[in-house]
């Protein structure tokens, strides 16, 4: 079969974009604004007094928890129901949970609708970008999920939310859920329904092979590095640098600016110079990134490493699954079962950076310094790992593959 025959058995561009259409409106919706949404709506909450800042910080704690347990268990419920039923009903729950929180009925219902937000959230990025990108050719799967995760949510969590608050709490609440909603509705019919194509030579998955957990160990070190940026950069310029709120809001911006473009210019970069080759180049240029805040070096350097590091918070995600696809060829199930476990890795260290790095702070005397440093170290040992390991493995898979030379 030459390589016009290979290519032609995948979906037609007429039928593969309303597919990544509908994937955007599902990362939209559980990532960018079920995940980091909540964060410009917090202040607003203990500010309104619905409740206290301790309590508010649980309840953002409890998205993290769903988003983990979503993600653990969205593989298992594929046995049960079909991947585009599962990812309308999980994008349906999103939305209802946004207009749920408009009442703030008691503690325990909040904490339980941000628990199901974070659910939803951790099955659709399990699912949803692998339902649209195996009915897509490899050559434009870089481009694709490039589409699918741009980092739109993120920016509209800086600039939309602070919109909605004018009209009050409850209709910040309000309109996030009706744009959820109106975002599952135009997702609805794109999602594909017939089996993924399949090409004429198979090949083992290897779902236990050192390079897929080398690469989910990988993936883990990576969240670590994300999360002094996601969590701490407002705080970092407001108050460790002393330039206010406003000052820190715009840094913010720029995050959101780079999350935009980012999967783009990641998903290009996979596709031409291939996902294992992007994802060194991906671990060197945020470990070099992230380091810049512990050492300042003035605004432009601080602007560098918000744009950077708000690129690669969906941009990174674009690598990695196209790496499971390069590890994991021809076999949908396997790729499905691997992405999950990818998903759960980062979800896990994410959650333990999180909380890890309060703790660190809290025991520093608030030393910014040191967890921008503690990012960095993450960061470069992910890429140490996988120019090391990684290259070894290669060299290994290319020994069997083709025997052993002899002299």
């Amino acid at each position: 079969m030459d390589r016009q025959d290979t290519v032609s058995i995948w979906a037609p561009a007429s039928r593969m974009w309303p597919a990544v259409s509908a994937g955007l409106c599902a990362t939209l919706v559980g990532i960018g604004l079920a995940r980091f949404a909540y964060t410009p709506l917090l202040p607003a909450v203990v500010g309104a007094h619905w409740f206290g800042a301790s309590a508010a910080a649980y309840i953002g704690a409890a998205n993290l928890a769903g988003y983990l347990a979503g993600a653990l268990v969205a593989h298992p419920m594929l046995k049960f129901s079909s991947a585009a039923s599962l990812i309308r009903m999980m994008m349906l729950l999103a939305s209802a949970a946004f207009i749920a929180c408009a009442f703030p009925v008691s503690f325990a219902w909040f904490f339980t609708w941000r628990l199901a937000s974070g659910f939803a959230g951790g099955v659709l990025m399990v699912l949803a970008a692998p339902t649209v990108l195996s009915h897509v050719a490899p050559s434009r799967r870089g481009l694709a999920g490039g589409i699918i995760f741009t980092g739109v949510g993120i920016a509209a969590s800086g600039t939309l939310v602070p919109l909605l608050l004018d009209r009050g709490l409850k209709q910040a609440w309000m309109g996030l859920g009706v744009l959820a909603l109106v975002l599952t509705v135009v997702a609805w019919r794109g999602w594909p329904t017939a089996p993924p194509p399949t090409l004429p030579i198979r090949t083992r998955a290897p779902r236990r092979a050192l390079p897929l957990w080398i690469l989910y160990i990988e993936y883990g070190l990576n969240a670590v590095g994300l999360v002094p940026h996601m969590l701490f950069l407002v705080d970092f310029v407001a108050r460790g640098l002393g330039q206010g709120v406003q000052a820190g809001a715009h840094y913010w911006v720029l995050f959101g600016a780079g999350a935009i473009v980012g999967p783009l210019l990641t998903g290009q970069l996979a596709d031409r110079i291939g996902p294992r080759s992007a994802l060194l180049i991906a671990y060197a240029l945020q470990a070099f990134a992230v380091g810049l805040p512990a050492l300042y070096l003035g605004t432009v350097s601080l602007a560098f490493s918000s744009l950077v590091m708000g690129a690669f918070t969906p941009g990174i995600v674009i690598l990695v699954l196209g790496r499971v696809h390069e590890l994991v060829p021809h076999d949908h199930g396997s790729q499905k079962v691997a992405w999950s476990v990818a998903t759960t890795s980062f979800a896990v260290m994410q959650a333990l950076a999180a909380f890890g790095l309060s703790f660190v702070f809290q025991n520093s005397g608030g030393s910014y310094r040191l967890l921008f440093l503690i990012a960095v170290c993450a960061l470069a040992l992910a890429f140490m790992i996988e120019s090391g390991v990684g290259t070894f493995t290669s060299a290994r898979r290319a020994e069997s593959r083709d025997g052993p030379t002899r002299g």
